[in-house]
């Protein structure tokens, strides 16, 4: 290991040193200050004996009399079962207070790409207790689900009850998951957040219990942004981890992926490298990627990762690249309504333009629910139907509809307020959201129910006039 004293350029959060041998892509740096502080970087480019070296821990302090030493090694996460329970920083270095981690290996935070012979196709429901995304746009174990949410919307009131509330039903059903965590863990890593919403997090996941069967990375808003950029390496090898080799089903939460962008934006400018759309690096699809496609799950294995990102649209423009891109990557997405929120619904899920591409394979045979699809199909037609018309009162008032119309105005505010509206403490069962789908359907005449088979429509279909007799 050699030490060298040839630190030619500090730019941002680089560090530009003269080399005389070849220094490895990625390779790990250790950065003596001359105060005797010591820094962790990281060699982002390595040519014709000069490198380049991002610093997590920002270079304050650094001049050029500080030393560099290449350790020959790549950034590996200290894996064990022990760190569910644990916070840590955005580096994965514990802050709660807690014993040191002991791990039982290490492992690059780079990851291997699931070979796509050995994936297996995501088709198994997780159910996060939330109408809006159960009901309508199901998340499948193994599935990238993104949330596209905007600044001030309550995303992370969404992300904490999803978090709490994610079980594997069809395991929680007996002596299972639910009762000791075992099977199910959740990995929550946080970039870019304030100190305030950190502590929001926290209180939230003692107070419920979550805590247990989590673990939780911080990386705040006046951390170095270099740190942003291993955060979610570092939580998406330990759901690799949990999921491949201790047999759990992984949610990961990444809360604000805008954020992480936003870094490495800031890097590839002190890189002054060339921008690509407004000002992000060209590349920046591909690291999205590298990220979003660790979700998945493999043959013979019973672990799963499923990923929830949550990203704050710049100005709510779903075009921006950091949504644009992100929708090319994933199976869908959840919108966060800034309307709905202003009309105090909770969560203010808008399901017209939310989508999830996996839904039908995840609510297939194997949860024994046929009428779970039809359902779904025809709330989506209902309420489409009754926001159109809400357009067309603005202009002819509501006396100039048909009855029928209005039936469909009536389905629109009812879904709004029942289906949607829930709280973010509300945790509805797949059944339970069903029937709540059903009641609102029934206010439709049965001949409007053209996208359900009549042997559902018979069975679950609340006639109004039956049900005053029987409760006569």
């Amino acid at each position: 290991m050699k030490e060298y004293k040839t630190i030619t350029e500090i730019s941002g959060p680089l560090v530009f040193a003269e080399v005389d041998q070849p220094i490895g892509y990625d390779e790990m740096v250790e950065i003596e200050t001359p105060d005797g502080e010591t820094k962790r970087g990281q060699v982002l480019e390595s040519e014709d004996g000069l490198v380049a070296i991002q610093v997590f821990e920002g270079t304050t302090g650094i001049d050029r009399n500080a030393s560099v030493r290449f350790l020959g090694e790549t950034l590996k996460m200290d894996l064990t079962e022990d760190l569910l329970g644990r916070v840590l920083d955005g580096s994965g270095q514990p802050i709660d207070g807690g014993p040191e981690i002991v791990p039982e290996e290490k492992r690059d935070i780079v990851g291997e790409a699931i070979n796509p012979y050995s994936r297996e196709y995501p088709e198994e429901f997780i159910q996060t207790g939330v109408s809006a995304i159960d009901g309508m746009n199901t998340l499948v174990r193994g599935q990238k689900l993104p949330i596209f949410s905007g600044s001030g919307l309550p995303h992370n009131d969404l992300a904490l009850q999803v978090a709490r509330q994610a079980t594997v039903p069809e395991e929680s059903e007996g002596e299972g998951d639910d009762e000791d965590g075992s099977e199910f863990a959740v990995i929550f890593g946080a970039m870019g957040i304030t100190q305030e919403e950190a502590n929001e997090f926290m209180e939230d996941f003692e107070r419920t219990g979550a805590l247990e069967r989590s673990v939780v990375f911080m990386n705040l808003a006046d951390d170095p942004a270099v740190e942003r950029t291993v955060t979610p390496r570092l939580a998406l090898t330990t759901a690799e981890y949990l999921a491949f080799d201790k047999g759990y089903h992984v949610l990961v939460i990444l809360t604000d992926m805008t954020n992480y962008c936003e870094a490495l934006r800031e890097i590839g400018a002190a890189r002054e490298e060339v921008p690509g759309r407004r000002g992000y690096p060209g590349y920046m699809y591909t690291d999205l990627a590298t990220l979003y496609e660790r979700a998945g799950r493999i043959k013979g294995r019973e672990g799963s990762v499923t990923q929830i990102p949550i990203l704050t649209m710049p100005g709510d423009d779903d075009t921006h690249p950091i949504p644009d891109l992100t929708g090319y990557i994933t199976e869908g997405q959840i919108y966060v309504d800034r309307p709905l929120n202003s009309q105090g619904v909770q969560p203010p899920i808008q399901v017209l333009p939310s989508l999830s591409r996996l839904m039908d394979d995840g609510i297939g045979e194997g949860l024994t629910r046929a009428d779970h699809a039809d359902v779904s199909d025809q709330m989506y037609a209902a309420y489409a139907e009754g926001e159109d018309l809400r357009d067309l009162v603005n202009i002819v008032g509501r006396e100039a509809l048909s009855e029928r119309d209005n039936k469909y105005l009536d389905f629109a505010d009812r879904f709004e307020a029942e289906f949607v509206d829930q709280g973010f403490d509300t945790n509805r069962s797949i059944d339970d959201t069903i029937e709540i789908g059903w009641d609102l359907l029934s206010m439709l005449p049965k001949a409007e129910l053209n996208r359900i088979d009549e042997e559902l429509i018979e069975e679950h279909y609340r006639d109004e006039e039956v049900e005053e007799v029987a409760a006569d």
